[in-house]
């Protein structure tokens, strides 16, 4: 027998009886080489007797259905090659045992996820020919708590989208679906006998620029039959469901059905179609709580988890603290605040679900006040909920933003979609590790495991959730199954690219930003300057004569210089093979002197997001890198040119950001739509004043252009410009310097 280290069981060369060992994922704890192993082919019998094995065929058949292997579901033992479920008592949970030979395969669990997640990996043990190599496998995850959050509130997912979602996850064994179903913007479950929750509160029209065109609404619900399909459906594939209902804040949409649950403060039109932190809040009478009990009875009703998720993150209290009637409720209950009142509400509510033998799960926040005893945290602020949590004796679930919120942009490139501007890589999250510093043994138990979020604000369209998700779902799935270890995108990868291959007649797309080659063009003499760049680690090659480059294609070290009208074409390669993400352009000056707002510098990033453009309706749109609290971009180092042309758009300010609001401050204008300033540095002298009157009404983008003085006292460019107010924000599609 010959232990395989983790990871590189990969680079393992096949003979005629012996098949290389694949890389898996997540890595196992424990994989040895034992010899000859099978064909899993068409028609191999898979026995199953009791339910938990049945399922864990039924799953595995579906698995190699994607292959085209249609294995046969056996109740008797047959003769020759099979695959085998044993149940052993006293195995830890989710754990197997896989061990595979010229006889096939055995798989030993003690419960049913164990059984279905052997399954599993051995379908990623069937490589080429789907020859499965001879292994032991001994295999547990290192937490309970490996999941994803799935955002349906903001934007509406469809049912057959959440069913692919809980195929990639059970794929890598992830096993918690948190479903964030009721946000300020949606309500995406009906509740008897309060109907307008989802007659009113399930659609929205999105928010437009002053003066651009109506889009069209945003808009959908789970109907009751749909949710018990899904949560059978993730159930058969190990994953429980738990559903986030918020409270006391993000309670727009159900304010928006019935005002009376609110404070009375009315509603703006079209506030629901915001984004950020609003003040509107449940208030604390009986009516509501009654209101709040028939909503999480009926999603207990739905929903079989152990958990339910209370929300109380982001609850503002200038309502709370605006009214005499809440302030007196305070004082009669003798509480200290408006904080104290919050967690009187999450206690009570939390007494609710525990009297119904579910558990409540909070945002934490709740930590800053009493919360009951088994209470759950799930840490966003950072790590520092997790540690709290632990120490006062309360489970955790790490998710903290920015780097397990999926939201945020992983790569650069023209293929990236919307989202929060904060660069988060897939070496970034991989390289998280859940367990905060400084807890005891004691209070490492509370850590369940890790979380990634998907938040929807600016992610419409299920191809872009996809993207966001994937790969880092899989980076979330490693760290939270495999031993612990010090992580390297290039190693991982090795396991990650032959994944994705099996996930795609799943149907996912993943993102390419982990292997996209970008490159950084500055103009030359007699051409362009091209600097190359990946996020892998892995080597670039390369050609400039047009061809598809291939393993024996010059590597990229240094800066090329190419001549104008030449095709570079560019990818990242693993083992020899070209990855997704490569770079092909006929590069030429104008390249050169070209940057888009993903490609200049923010001046400031306090609120930085990738924003698209509310035109047009349908069809490709444009995509602006700003910080909306200070919208300024910096070229530095430009080229010289004698002039500037600037594509810009306008978006919304649909932003509730509360008393921020005023402190977002633009330069007076001299004319009346405004205009965009173009600095010699920041702090330089205006060298270039482009009028926004041709672009005031045009909802799409519009190309500006000024002239440039001969001489600059800086090359660093700065780009603002002046406005009286901040709706509609102006944002930079691109800029060009024009020779």
């Amino acid at each position: 027998m010959r232990r395989l280290p983790l990871l590189v069981a990969s680079l393992l060369i096949g003979t005629p009886t012996m098949a290389a060992v694949p890389a898996l994922l997540p890595t196992p704890a424990s994989i040895s080489e034992t010899g000859a192993g099978f064909v899993l082919a068409a028609g191999t019998p898979v026995v199953a007797s009791d339910a938990g094995e049945r399922n864990a065929a039924a799953r595995l058949a579906e698995l190699m259905r994607s292959r085209g292997v249609a294995v046969s579901v056996a109740h008797a033992v047959p003769r020759g090659a099979a695959v085998r479920f044993v149940r052993a008592r006293g195995m830890a949970a989710e754990s197997y045992r896989l061990v595979t030979s010229a006889q096939g395969a055995t798989i030993t669990a003690s419960d049913d996820a164990g059984l279905l997640y052997g399954a599993v990996t051995l379908w990623q043990l069937a490589g080429g020919g789907n020859v499965v190599p001879g292994v032991t496998i001994e295999d547990r995850p290192r937490f309970a708590w490996r999941g994803l959050s799935l955002d349906s509130a903001r934007h509406f997912q469809s049912p057959a989208y959440v069913r692919h979602l809980l195929d990639w996850m059970y794929a890598n064994k992830l096993n918690r679906l948190h479903w964030h179903l009721v946000d300020d913007q949606g309500w995406r479950l009906p509740i008897p006998g309060w109907p307008k929750l989802t007659d009113v509160s399930a659609s929205r029209r999105p928010a437009t620029a002053p003066g651009a065109p109506p889009l069209p609404p945003v808009a959908g619900f789970y109907t009751a039959a749909q949710i018990r399909e899904i949560v059978s459906y993730a159930g058969a594939r190990g994953i429980t469901v738990v559903p986030e209902i918020e409270m006391p804040g993000h309670a727009l949409a159900a304010i928006r059905a019935y005002p009376a649950l609110g404070m009375g403060v009315a509603l703006p039109p079209g506030t629901e179609s915001d984004w950020g932190v609003f003040p509107w809040l449940y208030n604390t009478d009986e009516a509501t709580f009654r209101f709040l009990e028939n909503v999480l009875a009926e999603t207990m009703r739905l929903f079989p988890s152990r958990w339910v998720h209370l929300g109380g993150d982001e609850a503002t209290k200038e309502q709370w603290r605006a009214s005499p009637a809440i302030q007196a409720q305070i004082k009669r209950l003798g509480l200290k605040d408006e904080n104290a009142l919050q967690g009187w509400f999450m206690a009570r509510l939390g007494r609710y679900v525990a009297a119904h033998g579910r558990r409540m799960i909070g945002w934490d926040e709740i930590l800053d006040a009493d919360v009951p005893p088994d209470a759950t945290i799930t840490s966003w602020r950072g790590v520092e909920g997790a540690q709290t949590a632990a120490r006062r004796g309360h489970d955790a679930i790490l998710s903290p933003a920015p780097v397990l919120y999926l939201d945020n942009r992983q790569g650069t490139g023209p293929e990236e979609p919307p989202g929060r501007g904060n660069l988060v890589t897939l070496a970034d999250v991989l390289a998280f590790e859940p367990v905060p510093a400084g807890l005891s043994p004691t209070e490492q138990r509370h850590i369940l495991g890790l979380q990634g979020n998907l938040w929807t604000e600016h992610v419409r369209t299920e191809a872009r959730a996809a993207w966001m998700t994937f790969p880092r779902a899989a980076a979330v799935a490693e760290i939270g199954w495999a031993p612990a270890a010090t992580r390297d995108l290039s190693v991982f990868a090795r396991a990650l690219v032959p994944q994705l291959d099996r996930l795609r007649p799943l149907g996912l797309t993943a993102a390419d930003s982990a292997w996209a080659v970008t490159a950084r063009l500055v103009p030359a003499a007699t051409g362009v300057v091209a600097t190359l760049s990946g996020q892998s680690g892995l080597p670039i090659r390369y050609t400039i004569d047009g061809s598809a480059p291939t393993s024996a294609s010059a590597r990229y070290t240094l800066p090329l210089t190419v001549t104008a009208g030449q095709r570079l074409r560019a990818a990242t390669f693993l083992d020899g093979q070209a990855l997704v993400g490569s770079y092909d352009r006929v590069l030429d000056r104008a390249a050169a002197l070209t940057r888009t707002s993903r490609e200049l510098t923010p001046c400031t990033s306090a609120v930085l997001l990738d924003l698209e453009d509310d035109w047009p309706a349908t069809g490709e749109r444009a995509h602006f890198l700003i910080d909306i609290f200070g919208p300024c971009w910096r070229w530095d180092a430009a080229p010289e040119a004698r002039r500037i042309a600037i594509r810009v758009g306008q978006v919304p300010f649909n932003f509730q950001v509360g008393p921020d609001r005023d402190k977002v401050r633009f330069r007076p204008p001299a004319t009346a739509a405004g205009e965009f300033e173009v600095r010699a540095g920041c702090e330089g002298p205006v060298v270039a004043t482009l009028p926004l009157a041709p672009a005031a009404g045009n909802p799409g983008v519009t190309r500006l252009e000024a002239a440039l003085p001969p001489s600059l006292p800086s090359r660093d460019l700065c780009i603002t410009y002046t406005a009286r107010g901040v709706d509609p924000l102006w944002a930079i599609d691109r800029v060009e310097l024009l020779p």
